[in-house]
């Protein structure tokens, strides 16, 4: 039996789609999306998602990152899906329900409302979320903040120059953090534009990440350092991030469809 998948990305963050919607396939576990995942033996992607039906939604997406675990949300992933739906969806996910509507623009996610308080995030223990008392080398004082998975973002004079495929890892996995973070570092160019690059939990350095967009965005709006909408530039593109006066996040930006093709289960084992 062969198991057809679509290859997509938003911005560059690559994602290998399983539609279960309508035809119902092999159980999906936490080996099989690594293999599918690795670049080398797989079909090579940051997240595998898996879409199904959904009792109070259009459709449910899980997704896994490509060391195999499974992330309550992805911002460019909704996107993704949204186009492949073809039309307006509420889509269900670990991390809440989320909103996507297809604009001359791209594709518009209202993200729901961040989350602050330190056992939210989660934090191992309580502390001011938006100046956090800790410090990774040069990497001081983030702001915390969870967009429907956690992320601490960190202001910085030059993103670029942060090693953060270093630094990452060691951050993403402090004790600190209890369902480990998303490390985010990010630099404000003027008060409606933002560099970032991110190290998503579970995937690495990526070329995008929707949730950190949002949670970047958030974290700077918060601290007054740009305005309510705000465009931020990952190193595969362009999101414009909202943060509405209703406390919700708008997420836009483009998706795309790859390719189509085919897989044998069996080669996965």
């Amino acid at each position: 039996m062969r198991i057809p998948f679509i290859k997509m990305h938003g911005l560059g963050n690559d994602f290998v789609v399983l539609d279960a919607r309508s035809d119902p396939l092999i159980p999906v576990t936490n080996d099989l999306a690594r293999a599918l995942a690795d670049r080398r033996t797989g079909i090579g992607c940051d997240q595998l998602i898996l879409l199904g039906e959904s009792d109070f939604a259009d459709f449910r997406m899980r997704i896994f990152n490509n060391d195999g675990s499974e992330v309550e949300s992805c911002g460019n992933a909704t996107r993704a899906v949204a186009l492949l739906h073809g039309e307006d969806a509420t889509i269900e996910t670990a991390g809440g329900l989320l909103h996507a509507t297809l604009t001359g623009g791209g594709i518009r996610v209202d993200m729901g409302a961040p989350r602050f308080d330190w056992n939210q995030i989660p934090l191992a223990y309580a502390m001011d979320t938006t100046s956090m008392p800790v410090a990774w080398e040069n990497l001081e004082n983030p702001l915390a903040v969870n967009v429907g998975n956690p992320h601490v973002v960190f202001f910085v004079d030059d993103a670029d120059a942060i090693e953060l495929d270093r630094l990452g890892p060691q951050i993403e996995h402090d004790p600190l953090f209890p369902e480990r973070v998303n490390v985010n570092v990010a630099q404000i160019v003027n008060r409606q534009a933002i560099l970032l690059r991110v190290w998503e939990r579970g995937a690495g350095l990526t070329r995008a990440c929707g949730t950190g967009a949002c949670a970047t965005a958030v974290a700077a709006m918060k601290k007054g350092l740009v305005e309510r909408e705000v465009a931020v530039t990952l190193p595969g593109g362009v999101l414009t991030i909202a943060w509405g006066e209703d406390g919700e996040i708008a997420m836009t930006g483009p998706a795309a469809e790859s390719f189509r093709g085919t897989f044998d289960p069996a080669h996965f084992a």
